[in-house]
């Protein structure tokens, strides 16, 4: 890969011998390495075991887990928070377990709205639950680097699956919750 980018420096019109650039090419192929990590990681290795019995019924809600992922059409970067929830049928999933799956898919080259359908449907296949509901809100360097240029536009998908989508009240409990 440090020589992919030590020709894109050079396609740019860049001396990648210049000082401060003799060691970007390596660290570019390092740091891509970093951002894409995800395709490097499963499910199973992941949750390791970490799915329990329960008899909460109750809504789960983990807000705020912070998301940083590569757009698949520019490589430039879209960041910002992810809100999920479930609501358990047996089984509980061990709470930092939610946060590496958001990583997981968010590390890999992405469009937001597949991330956030790819995020609730392995947490409704992993633990069985009655409902999930994934919100991802996101500013997306694409639309605020080039483009358009809107520096303020935040981005919100979401993904509503079985109870979250089916019940109303579900629905605007786990809304009310994130917000």
């Amino acid at each position: 890969m440090e020589q992919y980018y030590r020709k894109i420096l050079e396609s740019i019109g860049e001396d990648p011998k210049r000082e401060g650039l003799v060691k970007t090419p390596l660290r570019a192929a390092k740091a891509l390495e970093f951002m894409t990590q995800g395709y490097k990681k499963n499910v199973n290795d992941i949750v390791n075991g970490a799915i329990f019995t329960s008899d909460n019924d109750e809504m789960v809600v983990v807000k705020d887990i912070e998301m940083y992922s590569l757009c698949e059409h520019h490589l430039l970067p879209f960041f910002g928070k992810a809100h999920v929830g479930y609501i358990p049928n047996g089984k509980i999933i061990g709470l930092s377990k939610i946060a590496r799956i958001v990583d997981m898919f968010a590390r890999r080259l992405q469009v937001q709205e597949n991330l956030t359908r790819e995020i609730a449907q392995t947490l409704m296949k992993a633990t069985g639950a009655l409902g999930v509901g994934v919100v991802i809100e996101a500013r997306h360097l694409c639309m605020m680097m080039r483009g358009v240029e809107k520096q303020n536009s935040i981005m919100k998908t979401s993904c509503l699956l079985g109870a979250f989508r089916q019940e109303d009240a579900t629905r605007k409990e786990f809304l009310a919750l994130i917000t």
